[in-house]
């Protein structure tokens, strides 16, 4: 069995290797420097968008970091990263709202655009403040976004409030912090950290 990690310390692998070091399989970093490296054509026959992360596992390639955190969960079933298939509704709705409405709508608000509320009918995530105030509601009370344990969509989900966090594209209320605190109180996000933190260029 093989398993090849393709990703840059200053990027959203960091969330893939949180989600390697959960399942503790063994595994070979390629670190993929931006600029040529990363847009030449080595690197898109690995993902043709010239973007990190990527896997590569016995072959078979997976890019984008909710496909690798769901990936990594089914092939390595004994970490316990996913719940069993009959249980999976929240667990596939977070880990896929966190991909499909939250990260656009922020990313949307930080590059400048804001849909009106005309447009927001038409877009997916609506406005970042309904994905907000959907997420702020849904964690109020919870331990874990679903279920009563840590799965893969609390990783993604936490590592995505982490960087809004981070870079003040969301309001540090208490809801998000001390999920944020829970979730990354473990010890694979803190070897994870460790590893792309050394990783991490010295300026020399």
């Amino acid at each position: 069995m093989s398993l090849e990690f393709y990703t840059n310390p200053m990027s959203r692998g960091r969330i893939a290797r949180w989600m390697m070091e959960e399942v503790g399989a063994p595994y070979e970093t390629h670190v993929i420097q931006y600029g040529p490296d990363m847009k030449g054509d080595a690197y898109r026959s690995i993902n043709p968008m010239g973007k990190v992360p990527a896997i590569r596992h016995n072959g078979k390639v997976v890019t984008e970091c909710a496909a690798i955190c769901a990936y990594m969960a089914d092939a390595f079933p004994e970490a316990g990263l996913a719940p069993p298939p009959a249980d999976r509704a929240d667990y596939y709705r977070w880990l896929f709202f966190t991909a499909g409405a939250m990260e656009p709508a922020i990313t949307s608000k930080s590059l400048g655009f804001e849909p009106t509320e005309e447009q927001s009918a038409t877009a997916g995530f609506g406005s970042k403040e309904l994905v907000i105030d959907v997420l702020e509601r849904s964690l109020t009370g919870k331990s874990f976004i679903a279920g009563d344990r840590f799965t893969a969509a609390d990783l993604y989900l936490a590592a995505q409030i982490g960087f809004g966090l981070q870079f003040n594209t969301i309001e540090a209320k208490d809801v998000f912090v001390d999920y944020h605190k829970r979730m990354t109180d473990r010890p694979a996000f803190a070897r994870a950290t460790e590893i792309d933190d050394a990783l991490m260029p010295t300026g020399d």
